[in-house]
């Protein structure tokens, strides 16, 4: 994918952020008859739409062009390409935000978070509020909370429920394969890979299962 990020800029919703980007721009002829900014517009959202970009985020829709260079025509090639300076929307919450997300599971490796159109949110173990143990039977994590008589109360930690988790930490891993010569092994390391994921965070007051601080 041959995008060049120039720089960045905060947008209005916190876990969203504007990425200016620079693209050669391929445009077919049977688009030409369509206005060159809206033939640019499809092309730009069917290569980044719902996409991850290394080192960027996840690309949610186009927010503007900023600017449209010379277009030119390659020689055997009938389509017309055209420098387009442009600023995406992009999905990358930062450090430290806290977000509201729903439980889409719970394992032995910890809590898995969806927001909706962002699934890879893991809160592992060591995140959630202590004491915590695992329910095999329930497939559930248990919070042991102290009530304060010296008696323990157990608050469940169920798909399906709102959570309230605060952002620690994000990976990115490249998923392209490194060539024909080791295509087989490259389609096996990948297929568990995950572009971009991140780590959440629930051990403060306040944070985790909604309905334990409404209640």
């Amino acid at each position: 994918m041959k995008i060049a990020c120039l720089m960045w800029n905060i947008c209005l919703f916190k876990m969203f952020i504007l990425v200016e980007m620079k693209n050669i721009t391929r445009i077919l002829p049977e688009h030409f008859h369509i206005k060159l900014n809206n033939a640019v517009e499809i092309e730009l959202n069917k290569k980044l739409a719902n996409k991850v970009v290394l080192n960027v985020g996840l690309c949610i829709a186009l927010f503007d062009i900023t600017s449209l260079k010379e277009s030119f025509i390659i020689p055997g090639d009938g389509a017309s390409h055209t420098i387009v300076h442009f600023r995406y929307v992009v999905f990358r919450p930062f450090m430290e935000e806290i977000l509201v997300g729903k439980i889409r599971s719970c394992s032995q490796e910890g809590v898995h978070v969806t927001l909706g159109f962002f699934d890879d949110i893991l809160i592992p173990p060591i995140a959630l509020q202590y004491p915590s143990k695992f329910n095999e039977t329930e497939q559930a994590w248990v919070w042991e909370y102290d009530v304060g008589d010296g008696s323990k109360h157990d608050l469940f930690i169920d798909a399906g429920d709102s959570i309230r988790f605060r952002v620690t930490g994000e990976r990115f891993e490249e998923t392209c394969p490194a060539g024909p010569a080791i295509m087989q092994e490259a389609e096996e390391t990948t297929e568990n890979k995950v572009p971009y994921s991140l780590i959440g965070s629930i051990n403060e007051p306040g944070l985790g299962v909604i309905s334990w601080w409404s209640n």
